[in-house]
Order: C-alpha cells, then structure tokens, then sequence
C-alpha cells in the first residue's frame, strides 16, 4: 500500500512537470495560449465521439436488428435482446478518445490513453456478459436443457470475467503489466475464498448435479432438513429454489444437495405406476377356523369362488393322504378366515382397474405386534397423479374396512373415550 502511494505520488508530481514544461514550449507562448488548444481538442474530440456513437449505436445497430427480425434463426435474436450490438457500438467513442490522445499535450497524453483503455477494456467485459447470457438463452430453447441445466456453469463464468476484467481493468488504470497482478492475487486467495465461498462450493456442486443428473427443473424432491416437499423451479449457482406444495418456495444452497441427503421422486413419474404401501392391523383375537357354514358362504363371494373350491380341495386330500383325524379341529390343515381375506384383497386388487397388475401386486402379514397382526398392501396405481392416487387408495381401503367384518375380522384400535364410557356404562 506504501508503494503504491508513492507511486501516485511520483505520478503526480511528474504530470505537473510536464504541464509546465508544456507551457514553455515554442507552440505555446502562453497558458492561455494551452488551455486554448486543449479546449479545442476536448470540443473536437467530444463531436467526433458523439457522431461517430450516434452512427454506430442509432444506424448500424438499428440496421442489424432488422436484419435479425427477418432472419428464421434465433441466435441473433438473442444477441440484440441481451444488447450486445449496443454495447459494442461503445467501441467507435473509445477508438476515437484513444486516437485523439495524440493531439493532447505531452502531459494529458498518457491520461486520456489510459482512459481510452479502461473504457475498451469495460466494453469488452460487458460485451462477453452478453454473449455468456445469450449463449444461456439459446441453451434453454435446447430440449436437453430440462434434464442439464447450466446456469450454475453461467454464474460460474460470469464470475470468472468480473475476475480477470476488473484485473485487466486496474492494470490498464494504473500502467502496470497484468501478469503482475495476477502474480499478487495468489497473495489474497484465502480472502478470495472467504468471499466467494458459496459460489465456489455452489459451481463444483452444479458440475456434480450435472454430472449425476441428480436434480432438473420440474423435478420433485423432499429434504426433510429444509422442510422442503415440491418441484424443483430454479437452479443458480447458489441456490436451488424449491415450490412447496402449500405455494410456499423454499432456497436450498446448492452444495447442500451433496452434502445431505434428499428424495428425487422422477423415477416415480418416470415409472409405469405409484406404489401404495399401506397396512391395515386386525385383532388377533378375531382370527379363527373356517366352520362349514363360513366356507359355504365364502364360496358365494365371486372373487372367492375359485380359491375356495381350490383351496378346499388341497386341505381336504392332504388330511386324507395324511389320514389325519378331522374330528379335532387343531388337526390337519384347515382354512382361516385370516387367509381367506388376504386372497379375497389380492383378487380385489388383481381385478380392479386403477392398479398395474405388470408391477409389484403383494399382500402379506407383517410380524404381530402389541396393535395387532398388520396385513400390509403393497401395489402399483396406474395413475400417478397425486390426486387421483390419492382418491385410489382412499377407495381401496375404504372397500377393505367395510367388508372386514364379514370376514367375522375385527380392525384393531385403541379404546376411545366411548369405549370407555360403555365400559364405565355396563
């Protein structure tokens, strides 16, 4: 920081040498004599600036985008939308200040060159800003940019060009060479990645998310951590904004998609049904022995017709190939009203017309437990969408607790306040 102030100072002292051995030159035979010719050339240089920026930026770019206008291709479109026609037409004035410097005096040449630069210099920076965001304009109008999104990898950029511009921009401002100063940021990294901290965790976790195709935009996910539940809307550098399913968004840095853990549910969408994993508990108290009046009113049921036939059959010839004695009931094998119900759900379920039978169709008993025996169903809906399986499922059970009870079944609950009360009652 010394250095540099002395510099300037240096600097200072030199430029007020020259204007004064300036005004002792032989063109000038007096001060008032320079500050004439430099007004001259300030007015000169300023008409030829405004003339050649109005032919450039009201004549040239007007006639560019009627060229684009009539053109088919998008690309140019999207190149006049992100103005990068109009901030190259800054380039005519910045030419022109630079071409001028020649007619300044000796001690205003290296001002107004340097300005000249820094002025190219910004153009140019602004003028790759607006290739970068057409570049990003074009990409989205690409149907891969739904399942590869690179607004992480345009952030990114863009951060990379403030970067070197605003080096390349203080180099010019100050004469130095800019290899020097890009020597001097590896001195000032650590500060660089406190600063840009997220960012730089936010591009590698873009590049992985890309890479993995882990997340696009339209995708459900759930991240219990953020309390987040929704589709996917946004994906930046930093961020990832998430619409829950009450309206509510909710931002998610993007590192923290690799960092924790989180549910994609697009292979759910993607697949050829939606699971239903619901179970219902029965009182093991309810479970017993088919007598033969049960077994003749099962067999009324046309969803158990055939099991009950078949099923009967197979007890009754392994018992007389056995020669159990049938007279007690615990011999031998007989049918349960428990099995019983688990196949009249299966045949409900192979037969109803919103599940995929070309997927997963189980029905089975899970380990009993202090609620009961739970009889769990694990199927497919045909129909994904959220409120129709919701309105499938809720149908399904519904029919299930019905016919429970003609099964001589009872559903297993905890006692409520009016069981209590007709205990209390009796």
């Amino acid at each position: 920081m010394f250095l540099l102030a002395k510099e300037e100072i240096d600097f200072t002292e030199e430029l007020l040498n020259r204007v004064q051995d300036h005004l002792s030159e032989k063109y000038f035979g007096s001060a008032a004599d320079f500050w004439v010719w430099l007004g001259i050339v300030l007015i000169a240089t300023f008409v030829v600036t405004y003339v050649v920026h109005f032919i450039t930026k009201k004549i040239v770019v007007g006639i560019l985008r009627k060229i684009a206008k009539k053109t088919k291709t998008k690309w140019d479109d999207f190149l006049i939308e992100r103005k990068l026609f109009s901030r190259l037409a800054h380039l005519g004035p910045a030419i022109i200040i630079y071409l001028a410097s020649d007619f300044y005096p000796a001690s205003w040449w290296t001002v107004v060159e340097r300005f000249a630069f820094c002025y190219m210099v910004l153009v140019g920076i602004l003028a790759v800003l607006s290739v970068i965001n057409a570049l990003s304009d074009i990409y989205n109008t690409l149907k891969i940019s739904r399942t590869n999104p690179i607004k992480g990898f345009i952030g990114g950029a863009k951060i990379f060009v403030f970067i070197m511009g605003g080096v390349f921009l203080l180099a010019t401002a100050l004469g130095k060479d800019p290899s020097v100063l890009l020597a001097g940021i590896g001195a000032i990294t650590a500060v660089l990645l406190l600063v840009f901290k997220d960012s730089i965790l936010g591009l590698v976790a873009s590049i992985q998310i890309i890479t993995n195709d882990l997340v696009n935009v339209g995708d459900w996910i759930s991240m219990p951590k953020y309390d987040t539940d929704g589709d996917v809307i946004d994906i930046s550098l930093t961020t990832i904004k998430v619409q829950n399913w009450d309206k509510t968004i909710t931002t998610i840095p993007t590192y923290a998609l690799i960092a924790d853990s989180f549910k994609n549910w697009r292979g759910m969408e993607k697949s050829a049904g939606r699971r239903i994993k619901r179970s219902v508990s029965l009182d093991m108290s309810s479970v017993q022995f088919l007598t033969k009046e049960m077994i003749a009113r099962f067999g009324k049921i046309s969803l158990l017709t055939d099991y009950i036939q078949q099923r009967g059959k197979e007890v009754e010839e392994y018992n007389r190939e056995h020669k159990i004695d049938t007279s007690e009931i615990i011999n031998g094998r007989r049918l349960t009203n428990l099995g019983t119900f688990r196949a009249y759900v299966k045949a409900y379920l192979e037969f109803h017309p919103k599940i995929n039978r070309e997927m997963i169709l189980l029905i089975r008993q899970l380990a009993p437990d202090e609620k009961g025996i739970p009889i769990e169903i694990y199927v497919f809906s045909s129909d994904k969408r959220w409120l129709h399986y919701e309105d499938i499922q809720a149908d399904i059970f519904d029919h299930l607790l019905a016919v429970i009870p003609e099964f001589e079944l009872r559903v297993f609950q905890n006692p409520t306040g009016n069981d209590i009360r007709e205990i209390t009652a009796n």
